[in-house]
């Protein structure tokens, strides 16, 4: 099948598993073998045999890999930019894969926190609607109706999204620096009582609150939470208003996304991270960076990046942009495994939004069906005979990181301590004219 990873770039062959890299162009052949899509009784069983070349067998590949991921019982960090919130994709299959335990934590945007409080807001039932990506955008900016792509709702909405967030960032429990984990974590929950208030199904954020799933943004100040938190330290600055003392600790977070990762590797089973990411930007970077921020910056021995790195991303790797580079690119500053990415990493440039909503039931089809076998042969004996059940089946409670942060730091505090002479000597340069 098609990968970017083989050097000379042509096709790998068929069936419903990617070829071992090792196999040279006269070793052994992997035949074409399809399967009618009316003899498929499952989406699992049509990604698998039913998309044999080209485009399709792209997407079998991203699927084959996340199936070995999640039956690897990896954690799985999640990247993910794009307006998945405002347009509801968030409802549709990105909260049913988080309920699964499977996502360890995620990285996304400051707008896609911002937009996920749109539906909970008090009068403002339903405020997104479709309109035409082609159509009059002179006309709707004249009726005060603001245009994502094909989706819209009224200015006013946006409105009283910022007077909610001002009023949240005032509140006492915001004034201190924090990281802005704990800052999402707790909108998450007002925002959850805004959705359980106005009876709307939950949010993102409010999800992730409920799960200690922890959500990192790598550019807080590009988006409109933050723009709210600047208008109370500006109306501070005033002397509009007497206290604001909301202050976000970057380095504080960055260094919690390392530790997460390192946590993952060293007290989580089996010792390896898998990586979901769609879409790309500064949500992708910050996802990988933890292995490097860990291995180069901090000088830590025995650290791994990704075992199993699935992308898909919109952009051509041609463009030579942050987005568009894939799991190999990745391999050469160590943020993905060296010693097993041709087998176990894909990036497909393609629309996550066509693509998700069939993958993500596929793979809870196959949790559902071994969750049937186990009620009837017992979970050890399901096990023996098949071991990717165990990883699917692992606690829906998922690992609940953010409950676990103050731990995951201390621990790479104590690493950071014990390679002192190493990061001592990093602190000399010769600078010119220093």
């Amino acid at each position: 099948m098609t990968t970017p990873n083989r050097k000379d770039g042509y096709p790998c062959g068929g069936g419903s598993a990617p070829r071992d890299p090792q196999d040279s162009a006269k070793g052994p052949r992997r035949t074409v073998n399809v399967r009618r899509v009316d003899e498929c009784e499952t989406l699992d069983e049509l990604l698998l045999h039913c998309l044999p070349a080209f485009g399709g067998a792209y997407l079998r590949r991203i699927y084959t890999i996340l199936d070995q991921a999640i039956g690897a019982d990896c954690p799985l960090p999640l990247s993910i930019a794009g307006p998945v919130t405002v347009s509801g994709q968030h409802q549709t299959w990105l909260l049913p894969l988080l309920e699964t335990g499977w996502v360890g934590y995620l990285s996304t945007t400051d707008a896609v926190c911002y937009h996920d409080g749109h539906r909970s807001l008090t009068g403002h039932r339903d405020p997104v609607h479709e309109v035409p990506i082609f159509g009059d955008d002179g006309a709707l900016r004249e009726e005060g109706t603001i245009r994502v792509t094909d989706m819209a709702f009224d200015e006013q909405v946006l409105l009283d999204q910022d007077r909610f967030l001002t009023a949240c960032l005032g509140r006492p429990e915001f004034q201190k620096k924090m990281t802005g984990t704990e800052l999402r974590n707790r909108l998450g929950k007002l925002y959850g009582q805004q959705e359980q208030k106005n009876g709307v199904s939950p949010g993102l954020l409010s999800t992730c609150e409920r799960l200690a799933i922890p959500v990192l943004v790598g550019a807080p100040g590009d988006g409109s939470v933050f723009l709210n938190a600047m208008k109370l330290w500006a109306m501070k600055r005033a002397g509009l208003i007497a206290d604001f003392a909301f202050d976000l600790d970057v380095q504080a977070e960055v260094f919690e996304s390392c530790a997460y990762h390192y946590h993952c590797l060293f007290q989580e089973q089996p010792g390896s991270l898998a990586t979901l990411i769609l879409g790309g930007g500064v949500p992708k970077n910050y996802n990988l960076q933890p292995e490097p921020g860990l291995s180069q910056v901090l000088g830590l021995s025995e650290v791994r990046g990704y075992t199993f790195d699935v992308q898909i991303v919109s952009a051509p790797v041609t463009d030579g942009s942050l987005s568009s580079c894939p799991p190999a690119e990745a391999v050469t500053w160590g943020k993905v495994d060296k010693d097993v990415y041709q087998r176990t990493t894909e990036s497909m440039q393609a629309d996550f939004s066509m693509l998700m909503p069939f993958i993500v039931k596929a793979l809870l089809d196959n949790r559902a069906r071994y969750a049937r076998w186990a009620e009837r042969m017992g979970e050890e004996a399901l096990f023996e005979k098949h071991p990717k059940a165990r990883g699917y089946l692992r606690n829906r409670a998922g690992y609940r990181l953010y409950e676990k942060r103050e731990e995951a730091e201390a621990r790479l505090l104590d690493a950071v301590r014990n390679n002192a002479e190493w990061l001592k000597e990093t602190l000399q340069y010769p600078i010119v004219g220093g």
